[in-house]
């Protein structure tokens, strides 16, 4: 097979352990050929600029912005781009926002590798892929009301420690207005209080700490 019809593949990842280990596997495949490596956003849309890959596998976690702003940033330029997130978290909110992004695949990194090959193979020929445990993670919260921007932002100070007056300070709202917003979050969440409400907002992927 000459190196025109393997499957060119982008890796980005911040531990250098990771990639490499997939540099290694797809080493071993004889229809593919890693052409560029990546460690922040920024160096993946400047790569993926260079190199044009069919395939990239994108960590949702990168240290200058997250993987899906590289997602959506690349698609912006390249809408035929075909890639694939990996992560370790399963938060039905952050799959939803790579999939809006445009991605292709989503994956957990405890896939095991000859899946993540089969996966690489399946995005490259147009299909899509969810693992089962993912696509139930969506489904459990298809029909649950999403919240909006303004609670996500007073979700995440409440995550952070502040009070009610901070927040309303930090925000330019006045500290009842916090308080709507927090009987809102929680009625959404099904949260019975504040802590369970930012301990569901870090599982779904609503707020990182």
């Amino acid at each position: 097979m000459t190196d025109l019809t393997r499957i060119r593949i982008l890796c980005v990842d911040d531990h250098p352990l990771f990639r490499e280990g997939i540099a290694t596997v797809i080493a071993h495949q004889k229809d593919m050929q890693l052409v560029a490596m990546a460690a922040t956003a920024k160096e993946a849309i400047e790569a993926f600029k260079q190199r044009q890959p069919d395939v990239t596998l994108m960590d949702l976690r990168l240290p200058d912005m997250s993987g899906i702003s590289a997602v959506a940033s690349i698609r912006a330029d390249f809408p035929e781009a075909r890639i694939i997130m990996l992560t370790t978290f399963e938060g039905d909110v952050e799959i939803q926002r790579a999939l809006l992004a445009g991605a292709r695949g989503y994956l957990l990194k405890s896939t095991p590798l000859e899946e993540l090959i089969e996966v690489i193979r399946k995005v490259h020929a147009g299909r899509k892929h969810l693992p089962n445990e993912v696509a139930q993670t969506l489904a459990e919260h298809f029909s649950s009301d999403s919240l909006t921007e303004r609670e996500v932002e007073v979700l995440q100070r409440i995550a952070q420690g502040n009070r009610n007056r901070d927040i309303g300070e930090c925000l330019s709202i006045s500290e009842e207005t916090v308080k709507v917003h927090i009987k809102h979050i929680m009625d959404k969440l099904g949260a019975k209080d504040r802590t369970q409400a930012v301990a569901i907002g870090i599982r779904r992927g609503v707020i990182h700490l």
